[in-house]
């Protein structure tokens, strides 16, 4: 009885995550009698809130083959540092043939992505960034790409302490804004109240 309590669980767990097929192709391996055909899917699956995985599954039919690729997807998931709604800082990820260039963005301005690209940063949480894909147009290696830039990014505390600088000076001019505004309204308020 206790194994059937687990269950629901588990299924509530997967019911949280964001998942995305985003690419099925017919692949064929070469026998001794003529070809044999597979299906190989590329599924995504994000938490929204900075975890993000990528999954490869191959079957002989399409459902068999979505279900590996989300199981992949979900034991592969890493964290990613974001900044917000958006990526603390510009950053180049490459994988094969694929390069895929992220640029933060202010808020409001959208996820500006196409195909691999896009499935991949909403799944992680991006909701503003500017992106451009070069080279490959391969979906496999373009989301890959897009993964390994998002696991080269540091928050920008770290980015501080690399650089040697404060916080504030390495935070995009949007939030540098916010900061300033916010200081300045603090300050207003502790005049008026003396």
């Amino acid at each position: 009885m206790s194994d059937r309590r687990r269950e629901p669980r588990r299924d509530d767990d997967r019911e949280e995550l964001d998942e995305r097929v985003v690419d099925i192709r017919r692949v064929a391996k070469v026998i001794k009698g003529g070809r044999r055909f597979a299906f190989r899917t590329v599924v995504i699956i994000g938490d929204n809130k900075g975890r993000v995985g990528i999954g490869v599954g191959k079957a002989r039919g399409v459902p068999d083959s979505i279900r590996k690729g989300s199981e992949r997807a979900r034991k592969d998931m890493q964290k990613v540092s974001l900044s917000g709604t958006t990526i603390p800082h510009p950053v180049v990820g490459r994988w094969g043939g694929a390069r895929v260039m992220l640029k933060p963005a202010s808020p409001g301005t959208g996820v500006i992505a196409g195909g691999g690209v896009r499935a991949v940063l909403e799944a992680a949480g991006v909701r503003d960034i500017l992106t451009k894909s070069q080279g490959s147009a391969n979906l496999l290696n373009v989301a890959m790409a897009t993964m390994d830039a998002l696991l080269s990014l540091r928050s920008p505390q770290e980015m501080a302490a690399m650089r040697g600088k404060s916080v504030e000076d390495v935070l995009p001019f949007w939030e540098r804004a916010k900061r300033h505004q916010s200081v300045e309204v603090v300050a207003q308020e502790a005049d008026g109240d003396e």
